[in-house]
């Protein structure tokens, strides 16, 4: 650091410094732990909105080290944090379910929430998984850890459960819990993002289906209302019949024709978010084919179908909410929403049909030329072009995109 001229007064020192704090980002900045390096937990890091740990602390399937990640964020001030307290923990969420690890040694890991917020008086939110019923092996040390955070002065603290499964525990234990607590996970960094960065969000919630609402969900083990209220408290919003800021379309694929009357009605009121949960990690084609034919997928406010319901019903309100009022940064993420879609209509099946995992590298540049070679729509003028994929975990499960909009 450049030092101030030493004729200076102390007050023109603290000035300078200041200055140089706000130059370089300083205590003007948001800082994001993710749970894992795979793309829904990882994106944000790429949308410019945050500063995240270096990508190479992130070791694919083998998690992050919990004491790199401490490091970099005790010397890293911030005003605001989001953090994943399974990757401080543990490395991440496979090792959550994982690692043999006493409580308390979990517990003084995440004492460096504490000392952030004690050094650079940031603002902490933080998220714990409620772990995936059989595969986790040390539930009851994870929920005895979320027990203890209680009282310890963090700003927000909640705790989604992972895949409620029918004979899952995750929703008798989340009741446990002195947490708020909703079904989802790896959506869970870019919901709270909204939160710490645009709270208040006045959300219209319609569903294609109004009987489905009271319906359960694959994987969530609760009525679909109950998930979308818990969703929008998680995120800070408020659902509101009157003067929305932004519309949640949730699509469960009863009629898809009526899905998007249902859209053009109401986007009268409010920019539209859709959540396509009609099946689980793929979207409606059906869906999809209304929206590109009259041209409305480029004017939605955001557009999610890659995961589980919470999923896609966190990462629309997320992204519908982040981007309201920035046109590049939403069709960025309509189009990178898109490229998900498309992987999950035709690049995931083919990948599995040809190769085994652990995927080789060479597949990469084979998956990025199969996908090369269907249609891309255009957004607002602007030719999409896709220029690499990459399996982050080397599996076909997930993909991460890279592109670029070309007027």
């Amino acid at each position: 650091m450049t030092s101030p001229p030493p004729q200076w007064k102390p007050h023109h020192k603290l000035l300078f410094l200041l200055f140089l704090l706000l130059a370089s980002g300083g205590f003007a900045q948001t800082l994001y732990v993710p749970l894992d390096n795979r793309p829904p937990n990882w994106t944000p890091c790429t949308w410019g909105r945050v500063q995240c740990p270096p990508a190479e602390l992130y070791r694919g399937r083998e998690g992050a080290r919990p004491l790199d990640l401490s490091t970099w964020l005790i010397n890293t001030p911030g005003e605001r944090l989001v953090a994943s307290l399974d990757a401080l923990a543990y490395g991440g969420l496979v090792q959550s379910r994982e690692v043999d690890l006493p409580a308390a040694e979990a517990l003084a890991r995440l004492a460096v929430l504490r000392v952030w917020k004690g050094k650079f008086g940031g603002r902490v939110v933080a998220f714990g998984v409620i772990p995936r019923h059989p595969d986790a092996k040390h539930r009851e040390r994870n929920l005895e850890v979320l027990r203890a955070l209680e009282g310890w002065g963090l700003d927000h603290v909640e705790a989604p459960w992972d895949d409620a499964l029918p004979g899952s525990p995750a929703v008798q234990e989340a009741a446990t819990l002195p947490l708020p607590t909703r079904p989802g996970a790896d959506e869970s960094g870019q919901l709270l993002l909204l939160r710490t960065l645009a709270p208040g969000l006045r959300v219209r919630v319609w569903y294609d289906d109004p009987r489905a609402a009271a319906q359960p969900t694959r994987y969530e083990g609760i009525p679909l209302e109950d998930s979308v209220r818990r969703l929008l408290a998680s995120g800070g919003m408020q659902a509101v019949e009157e003067r929305p800021d932004l519309a949640l379309l949730v699509y469960t694929g009863k009629d898809p024709r009526q899905a998007v009357l249902t859209l053009l009605r109401a986007g009268r009121e409010a920019p539209v978010a859709v959540a396509d949960i009609a099946a689980v990690n793929r979207g409606d084609k059906r869906l999809m084919d209304y929206l590109l034919g009259i041209g409305r997928y480029p004017h939605l406010a955001s557009y999610a179908s890659w995961g589980t319901p919470a999923n896609n019903l966190g990462s629309a309100l997320a992204q519908g909410g982040l981007f309201l009022r920035d046109l590049e940064g939403r069709l960025d993420r309509l189009a990178e929403s898109y490229l998900q879609y498309l992987y999950g209509e035709v690049g995931r099946p083919w990948v599995r049909r040809f190769f085994a995992e652990p995927l080789l590298g060479g597949v990469d540049v084979l998956a990025l030329g199969h996908l090369r070679e269907q249609p891309l729509p255009e957004f607002l003028g602007d030719r999409l072009e896709l220029l690499d994929v990459t399996f982050p975990w080397r599996r076909s499960f997930e993909v991460a995109v890279r592109f670029r909009r070309v007027p």
